[in-house]
């Protein structure tokens, strides 16, 4: 199931503004939100059947475990039954964590730990590492021996909460959160849990209160989205219909309560209504599958959709607050948000969205991991995952693989212009052209209305194959809707330079592209071999010291400054340039004709190298 809460994280909602700062802005009057029959404005007295209120029971802790004191020294040394001692598996924990492999760490760290029980440090260590692998019985385990560390020991309590919400036992969750002492950090999960869980244990008086929210809280959309459900739970229809009402008539509810008010539409038997609050989510934006899928089943014969469990609802909460958190940068916590939902509802979507902030927090085992868990199931969220995939690899520099990956997304994506740019970048990356172009002239691809970049993919697969007018076609074209992207100016200009057709307004473009992207060394060094081609070899010289001090690594921009020294009579700096380029690993040809270099020098008849810049796998610059 892919809720309307869950799929609201795509809209831009920027929940943990308030939510990492506060709970409640303080210099603004709460507004109870929630008018309508049966449901109690601000200053009216909340009009509710009686509620069955479930005394929480409480917490025991007599069986928490206690850490023996430290020995002064270990005999013998403790060691596991195969012989592996516990600083061996601390080490090794600690390497897997430091690589990015976090589930394997965390199994290290926990197996040092139960070796060494008397170790805080490690407990944290091992507490920290299972929430973020998601190890949720380790977290629960090492919660009593991390309470010296309150945010851990917060960390554990709300591990508590969820799991025992997703076991069943709404009461001990009520009780965990009822003792309070919940921050910032996850209190925002305590506020959108409250009702829930309260609805849970049988206590409606807090699961059904009003929402009172500050002005402008984006998090009152989610809260009322849930009240409306809860309502309908509980069988108060009337007021749950003025809810779903309310907020599909809000700027976001048209499209993103549709889902949620369709549903109750049907389930009380009124299609036609449900139809008509499908149609106008389409009309009012992007055509979301869920709505497309609602409206079909509407209109014809289908089953109603039953009604979120308690688990979804906390699951959509979850992953709207991780939402929140990745806009604000907090990937960590992103993370640990993600690993609870996925505790309660393990879809695929929840596991996109946690490979998405695993790669973002730079930890690309685990978020390929992740994104691997997403199934066929949902075609485009698939495609998406396989993507996140291919990138990964991309950036741990295995091609192989990322080619692969980026083929399954293609596969479930055929028309989807993101899965062929990033099928055909990877192709041309890796020298295969041909292919690269066929995929870029699929009919679903090349159509009339195509972004810039699919042009300007194209016509850098053009270039590669030396059908230069085709390219140049293309790459006007890409130019023209997009008449400020520094990558399409650098490789339209540079192709103009380097095969002489328009020396001077290749210049101006590369000049052009250089203001766009200054502190592109790249960019640069084509700049600077257009001025070389112009014969401004002073000048020329000037602009690829610049670009060798941003790109100091890259092998051509240092044989062109070795070009331009020599031109301007530097010859000893230019020998030395082009023994440097000798040492950064050129490709066969330019290691040719470097070797040549330094024992001919450059002479008229061999007064240029070959190609600057131009790049070897494209990206897509932009939105398609």
């Amino acid at each position: 199931m892919i809720s309307t809460s869950l799929r609201l994280l795509s809209t831009g909602c920027a929940l943990v503004a308030l939510t990492m700062a506060s709970s409640v802005v303080a210099q603004d009057a709460p507004v109870t939100e929630a008018p309508g029959a049966g449901v109690p404005t601000q200053g009216q007295p909340a009009v509710l059947p009686p509620a069955i209120v479930v005394e929480a029971p409480p917490i025991d802790r007599d069986d928490t475990p206690t850490a023996p004191a430290i020995p002064a020294e270990w005999s013998p040394v403790p060691t596991t039954a195969d012989g592996q001692s516990a600083y061996g598996l601390y080490l090794t924990g600690r390497l897997a964590s430091f690589r990015g492999d976090r589930t394997t760490g965390a199994a290290l760290l926990a197996q040092a730990q139960s070796l060494v029980p008397e170790q805080p440090v490690l407990a944290d260590e091992a507490f920290r590492e299972g929430l973020f692998a998601g190890d949720l019985d380790e977290v629960a385990r090492l919660t009593p021996l991390v309470s010296q560390t309150p945010q851990l020991a917060e960390a554990g309590r709300f591990t508590d909460v969820v799991q025992s919400l997703q076991r069943g036992d709404a009461r001990r969750a009520q009780a965990i959160i009822q003792q309070g002492g919940f921050t910032d950090f996850f209190g925002v999960g305590v506020r959108f849990l409250t009702p829930i869980v309260a609805a849970g244990a049988g206590d409606w008086l807090t699961a059904l209160a009003p929402v009172v929210v500050a002005p402008q809280d984006p998090s009152a959309f989610i809260l009322r989205l849930n009240r409306a459900q809860l309502l309908e739970r509980r069988r108060q229809f009337d007021a749950a219909e003025v809810e779903y009402k309310a907020l599909s008539e809000t700027p976001v509810g048209t499209r993103f309560a549709a889902e949620a008010y369709g549903g109750f539409l049907e389930r009380r038997r009124r299609k036609a209504e449900a139809v008509v609050v499908y149609d106008a989510a389409l009309a009012a934006g992007p055509a979301d599958p869920a709505i497309v899928a609602a409206h079909a089943r509407a209109s014809g014969r289908g089953r109603a959709p039953e009604l979120a469990s308690l688990n979804d609802l906390a699951a959509d909460a979850l992953n709207f607050i991780a939402g929140g958190a990745r806009q604000a940068e907090a990937s960590e916590l992103a993370i640990i948000y993600l690993r609870l939902a996925q505790s309660l509802r393990p879809d695929n979507l929840t596991a996109y969205e946690l490979g998405e902030a695993l790669a973002k927090a730079e930890r690309e085992l685990p978020a390929r991991e992740a994104f691997a868990a997403v199934t066929p199931a949902d075609p485009l969220i698939y495609a998406e995952a396989q993507y996140g995939i291919g990138e990964s690899f991309v950036r741990d520099e295995m091609p192989e693989e990322a080619l692969a990956a980026f083929r399954r997304a293609d596969a479930a994506a055929p028309s989807q212009p993101r899965m062929a740019l990033a099928l055909s970048g990877q192709l041309l990356g890796m020298g295969f052209t041909e292919e690269a172009l066929g995929v870029l002239n699929r009919p679903a691809i090349n159509t009339a209305d195509q972004h810039p970049i699919v042009r300007f993919q194209r016509g850098a697969a053009l270039e590669r194959l030396g059908r230069h007018d085709e390219a140049e076609t293309e790459l006007l074209a890409a130019l023209e809707g997009a008449p400020d992207n520094a990558t399409i100016l650098n490789f339209l200009g540079y192709m103009w330079v380097d095969t002489g057709r328009r020396v001077d307004e290749g210049a101006a473009l590369l000049a052009r592209a250089h203001a766009a992207a200054p502190e592109d060394g790249n960019i640069q060094d084509s700049l600077g071999w257009a001025q070389y081609r112009q014969g401004q070899y002073e000048t020329a010289v000037a602009t690829l010291q610049e670009a060798v001090e941003k790109e100091p690594g890259n092998a051509e921009i240092n044989d062109h400054l070795g070009d331009a020294y020599w031109q301007v009579g530097r010859q000893r700096e230019a020998q030395w340039q082009w023994t440097r380029v000798l040492t950064l690993d050129p490709d066969a040809e330019r290691r040719a004709e470097v070797e040549r270099k330094l024992v001919e020098g450059l002479s008229a008849a061999n007064p240029t190298t070959g190609p600057a810049s131009t790049p070897a796998q494209t990206v897509v610059v932009g939105g398609s």
